[in-house]
């Protein structure tokens, strides 16, 4: 049984068939840490077109009960559709938002979503997998560490990374995030 009900991803429900997804304008909010679902919930307040997919994910409690739970598939983003004017506005205006990027090829983009949520829907498992892998080189780009360059050196779990940072010309190693790197091109 879960926590809570699951609150709707999407708004409006039909948004990646319709023809104003394809021909709006998309943004990609970089949002607050475990702000996504409040994003959303804020931008379905002011009827903001709005896409953030949630998964189920079930782990049993300490009591032995398995417990489902909804998380966003992409930790720290929603994707907002509609006007720079309106709905990038709006999102931003919600005190959620890190950081709004534009979608430039939206025709691919939506497409991309379509079938993210038809996965979804069938109830297939799924595991974010990153493009960032052992040996490539990158750059930090925020936190604590911001602007130093390295080497990732191995991956851990799914989404943390033990990257190996040139400092004072000894190595050093720091867990990060995948959302914090960039990856420098050769």
């Amino acid at each position: 049984m879960p926590i809570l009900p699951s609150e709707p991803d999407c708004l409006p429900e039909n948004l990646l068939e319709r023809d104003e997804a394809l021909l709006g304008r998309w943004w990609m909010m970089y949002t607050k840490s475990r702000q996504e679902k409040q994003l959303m919930r804020l931008l379905r307040q002011h009827n903001v077109w709005h896409y953030g997919p949630l998964v189920p994910q079930r782990k049993p409690s300490p009591a032995g009960r398995v417990r489902t739970t909804y998380m966003p598939l992409f930790s720290n983003y929603v994707f907002v559709c509609g006007t720079e004017d309106e709905s990038r506005y709006q999102a931003i205006c919600t005190g959620c938002i890190l950081k709004a990027t534009e979608i430039t090829d939206v025709e691919e983009f939506v497409s991309d979503l379509k079938q993210i949520r038809s996965l979804i829907n069938l109830g297939v498992p799924l595991t974010l997998e990153s493009r960032l892998s052992a040996g490539q080189q990158v750059r930090i780009r925020t936190g604590p560490f911001a602007g130093y360059e390295g080497t990732i050196v191995r991956r851990e779990q799914e989404t943390r990374l033990l990257v190996s940072v040139r400092f004072m010309e000894q190595g050093v190693s720091v867990k990060l995030e995948d959302c914090q790197l960039e990856l420098i091109d050769k």
